[in-house]
């Protein structure tokens, strides 16, 4: 008998007493946003802003009360329908009295002040100003006035006012860039004069607030081409272009040369590319990576030392997917988002790189899992979680993705991409829960999937299991015994095993194993196997 003793990172398990009531999220609210118009002046230098909003709002329900997130800046002027209108302002709201307001109606905020957080103002290692913004989780709301939650998406309209020297990047399509006059000053009185440009885009597409940026800064752009001809949603194909500091440029494309490929694979995977184009920027985000809808956001010292790899790419790539067009709900779910990104990402390497790539990715994030307090303490579904920074963690990234990798060994190829597709479609522009992913597959595979949702996603826990064999000559069978630890529940799994015979030949097997501490399962073999591997 030869006896294997493993942590199985394939494997998660729950305790049954867990149980969460987490905070209530605010998806039933009696007002939804339509559209933001954003109007922005933005400084020369310094962090002070002049901003006007304009909100398309949709009664929902009863209410004599609009509440928009906003937080630091002074609210001077709102109006109703072009009229003025009594609100009220706190430390992180603004409040507008819409008793009289029919179905559907604008509210205007004109508001200002010095930003200190969401719109990132500073300069860059050259001394430039520039401004960008990093909104995830919750801050849109320090420079926005707005429904700051992803549940509540809308369109949005950007104008933005900067000087000339400076690139807007903005959601969605480019409008126009106007310059405005260069003020004369005949005498010189004035120092050197100040170009400004007014430069306009359009998000035709409903996003979620922490999606919703802008970019100012002296970044040079490289065209990458167009892609995804014919797997895009807007006619024609989807143009990408690469925005980097002017000292940056001798890295260009460097790997973004892969962009056109990774967009390809994504929409013929998933679905067609969902918004108008697609920029990859340098910027001052404080993630790796910001996968606002149609303009990602790379942290700008990943520049300044060897340039973006591929994986990060298509994981940022993939959030257009998942995470902006289909948005999470409530926050508790973000795996939807994290998750999604990061298997489809491994899965975009494995294409591009062979197999080894999506094993070595996989294997990778299995050894970080299984180490994690986060996932032996915690299910991936936290709504108990108020700190929202919190959930980006390996429940998130890691685990959400091995559980996509585990229902797709679960229910075969066929099912499960058709059920992410048929998921994608339905929910695309709108927002999903896991119950919504779990209804998809289960339509596609034929079968009840709740348990497994349930033991991989709303229990907290890793699998400890040890494994041993013994092989029955006269029988010729094979004996694979499969002991789960007892820290945790046992649960049901599919477990690969490779088995070598006498002759050097290896073939992997699927076991099926019930949710019981010691389960023994019986494959049939003309002779003794040489070695058997778990979870190879």
């Amino acid at each position: 008998m030869k006896t294997v003793r493993l942590v199985l990172g394939a494997v998660f398990l729950a305790q049954t007493a867990w149980a969460q009531q987490g905070p209530p999220t605010p998806t039933s609210r009696p007002f939804h946003v339509v559209n933001y118009d954003l109007s922005m002046a933005l400084p020369e230098t310094g962090k002070t802003i002049a901003g006007n909003a304009v909100l398309t709002v949709q009664r929902m329900g009863p209410g004599d009360t609009l509440r928009l997130d906003l937080l630091d800046l002074t609210v001077s002027r709102v109006q109703l329908d072009g009229k003025d209108v009594r609100f009220v302002r706190d430390s992180s709201s603004l409040r507008v009295a819409v008793a009289g307001a029919t179905s559907r109606f604008t509210v205007a905020v004109q508001y200002g002040g010095a930003v200190t957080d969401g719109l990132i103002i500073g300069t860059d290692s050259a001394g430039r100003w520039m401004a960008f913004g990093d909104n995830w989780p919750n801050r849109a709301r320090r420079w926005i006035p707005s429904i700051d939650h992803p549940s509540d998406k809308a369109t949005v309209s950007w104008t933005v006012k900067a000087p000339s020297d400076r690139r807007v990047i903005a959601n969605g399509s480019l409008v126009e860039e106007t310059p405005l006059p260069t003020p004369r000053d005949p005498d010189g009185s004035a120092g050197r004069p100040v170009s400004w440009t007014v430069t306009r885009w359009r998000e035709s597409r409903p996003i979620a607030a922490y999606l919703m940026v802008i970019a100012a800064a002296p970044l040079v752009r490289f065209e990458l081409g167009t892609t995804a001809c014919g797997v895009a949603e807007f006619p024609g194909c989807v143009p990408q272009q690469l925005y980097v500091a002017p000292e940056q440029r001798h890295m260009a494309p460097g790997e973004f040369a892969r962009a056109g490929d990774i967009v390809e694979y994504f929409g013929r995977l998933v679905g067609p590319f969902p918004y108008e184009k697609l920029s990859h920027l340098q910027s001052s985000t404080r993630f790796g990576g910001m996968e606002n809808a149609s303009a990602i956001f790379y942290d700008d010292k990943i520049f300044r030392r060897k340039g973006a790899d591929a994986g990060l790419i298509a994981h940022e790539t993939a959030h257009q997917w998942f995470g902006d067009a289909v948005t999470e709900r409530e926050w508790g779910h973000l795996w939807l988002s994290e998750g999604f990104a990061t298997y489809f990402s491994a899965l975009y390497l494995g294409h591009a790189f062979g197999d080894s790539a999506l094993v070595g990715h996989l294997r990778r994030d299995r050894e970080g899992l299984v180490k994690s307090a986060n996932v032996a303490s915690r299910p991936v579904i936290d709504t108990m979680q108020t700190n929202l920074m919190a959930l980006l963690n390996d429940n998130s990234y890691q685990k959400g993705g091995w559980v996509l990798h585990m229902l797709r060994q679960e229910v075969g190829d066929s099912a499960f991409f058709g059920g992410i597709r048929d998921y994608w479609a339905a929910h695309k522009h709108a927002t999903a829960l896991t119950d919504d992913l779990r209804a998809a597959v289960e339509k596609r595979a034929g079968r009840d999937l709740r348990w497994f949702f349930d033991q991989w996603l709303r229990r907290p826990g890793v699998a400890e299991l040890a494994t041993s064999w013994r092989y029955d000559p006269t029988k010729h069978e094979l004996h694979v015994v499969v002991e789960q630890g007892s820290r945790f529940a046992p649960y049901r799994l599919k477990l690969p095993v490779a088995i070598t015979d006498a002759a050097g030949a290896t073939r992997t097997q699927v076991l099926e194993i019930g949710a019981q501490s010691r389960a023994e399962v019986v494959v049939p073999m003309r002779s003794a196997p040489r070695a058997l591997t778990v979870d190879p």
